[in-house]
């Protein structure tokens, strides 16, 4: 019975990730695993309720990854549910590696048992989100998105999230096990009086932004986004909402990733913009103000020599109302099956597409960059799924004032999201940036430095966001170091428990 209560345990705790939030059953599915870790009689049973743990989490809480097949024609639908499952086979893995290091380190020692599963659980985390091009998302440590504790990410980033969630509910199945001893509780709630509240704490109050931005929002379902005569509609939509403005200063304007399907650009081989003139840029540029400048998602087209067609580029490009691209950033953390298709001679013969329309895979971009927009700042770019990546979102050697984060959340049903959005403010406060999105349908953001929400638009909803930049905080310690802590953290407690274990014996 106990792999099946580790499942059950497993699909309870994904309800404490959006779009629920009810992160108490997070630590009670962590008591409820340390206890089965703990009564397990080998290190195989041990491996199979951790993995049974995480499949369940992960099949929940990756189910929009089904809807997302139900928007395209060159595959069944109900494949969705069976990559859901496969995927969710996959990633299981990592936890239950975790698992089994806490049974080879904490079986006859519940502290040390505590401390494994801790340690572990941010090694693993850190890489499931890097192994085979990495997937990210939701670690254990976006449960307190929504919670004082997000700001103890600034110190010790998303994978050191985890493991505190993880040690906070080891601490609670001790007490319940009555395996800490007083001295140790009286320390541990001195530590945590002081130490905690410290590193969760918001810096000072941050200076109100000046630059007045305007994030567009069209209400454009993934089921229109390729029809024929979209493009000109979209144009409409995304003009209407650009064009009243109450303010006469100069204004960024966000549209979202892919915000017309018609290219901005043709480039070579090389990346190098040909003087090519098409006309989605002057149709554009209709709805900009003099002085305003668009940064809108979009996508070029890279040609050979002879003109053909050979791959596209997903981007986003920074124009101004003489209709001059003043910069551009091409998408470098593709999604797998979505904008490329792995092995492709091989599932291709096998029936299997990519999700995203269109002939061949998605070009890769050079990775995180920064772009001088002059007066409105210096912009960094993560498209919609490369900022759930984290220590992986900025250029450090050029730190951008703000992330804009254009994102397409039309496929993923009402689950994806509001996950995506949080794990984009974690990356805000873990890196003390704001953060600007804009999406086709939802949810449309401005985070802070913080990762506070400060304004957003709902799902399934057009509208517009008026509000001025939140100014960037001082790096943190997390944007100087990145993974390196959560890592070394993580280690500690691994070789921790390793050392309490070795004193019990």
């Amino acid at each position: 019975m106990n792999p099946l209560i580790a499942l059950a345990l497993g699909l309870a705790s994904a309800f404490a990730f959006q779009p629920y939030a009810l992160w108490p059953l997070m630590p009670l599915a962590f008591i409820g695993l340390a206890e089965l870790i703990a009564r397990a009689p080998s290190l195989r049973r041990a491996l199979l309720i951790g993995w049974l743990f995480a499949v369940g989490q992960f099949v929940v809480g990756l189910n929009w990854i089904a809807t997302a097949f139900t928007y395209q024609a060159a595959m069944p639908a109900w494949l969705g549910w069976i990559a859901v499952v496969l995927l969710s086979f996959y990633l299981a893995v990592y936890p239950m590696l975790a698992a089994g290091l806490a049974w080879r380190f904490g079986r006859d020692r519940p502290i040390a048992l505590v401390l494994a599963l801790a340690g572990g659980w941010a090694i693993t985390e850190w890489l499931r989100a890097t192994m085979f091009t990495g997937f990210a998302w939701n670690p254990v440590g976006v449960s307190l998105v929504d919670s004082q504790l997000l700001g103890a990410s600034r110190w010790i980033g998303t994978y050191g999230l985890s493991a505190l969630v993880v040690l906070s509910s080891g601490a609670l199945w001790l007490a319940w096990k009555r395996a800490f001893k007083p001295a140790g509780w009286i320390a541990s709630g001195v530590l945590a009086s002081a130490f905690v509240p410290w590193m969760a704490s918001s810096p000072a109050t941050e200076v109100a932004g000046k630059t007045p931005i305007r994030i567009v929002q069209p209400n454009i379902g993934q089921e229109d986004k390729w029809r024929e005569g979209l493009a000109d509609e979209a144009l409409q939509r995304l003009g209407a909402l650009s064009a009243k403005a109450a303010n006469p200063q100069p204004r960024l304007l966000f549209w979202p990733e892919v915000a017309v399907p018609e290219p901005f650009a043709i480039m070579d081989s090389e990346r190098r913009t040909l003087p090519v003139q098409l006309p989605t840029i002057p149709r554009a540029i209709q709805s900009i103000r003099p002085g305003d400048l668009l940064v809108t998602g979009g996508f070029a087209l890279i040609a050979g020599p002879d003109g053909t067609v050979t791959g596209n580029t997903n981007s986003v490009f920074a124009i101004d109302r003489g209709g001059a691209i003043l910069g551009r950033y091409d998408k470098a953390h593709l999604v797998p099956y979505g904008e490329y298709l792995p092995m492709r001679p091989l599932l291709t013969a096998m029936g299997l597409s990519q999700l995203a329309p269109g002939q061949g895979d998605t070009a890769y971009g050079p990775g995180p960059r920064s772009i001088d927009l002059g007066a409105f700042g210096n912009m960094g770019l993560q498209v919609c799924y490369e900022i759930i990546f984290s220590g992986d979102v900025v250029d450090d050697r050029n730190r951008p004032d703000f992330i804009f984060n254009p994102s397409n959340d039309a496929w993923f049903g009402a689950w994806g999201p509001p996950q995506h959005l949080a794990q984009a403010r974690l990356r805000a406060a873990e890196e003390g940036l704001p953060v600007i999105r804009s999406t086709p349908t939802g949810i449309s953001a401005v985070v802070d430095s913080r990762g506070r929400l400060l304004q957003s638009l709902a799902w399934r909803t057009a509208g517009t966001i008026d509000a001025t930049l939140p100014p960037p905080g001082a790096p943190t310690l997390f944007a100087r170091f990145g993974n390196v802590i959560p890592l070394a953290l993580g280690f500690l407690l691994l070789f921790s428990a390793i050392a309490l274990g070795r004193r019990r014996r």
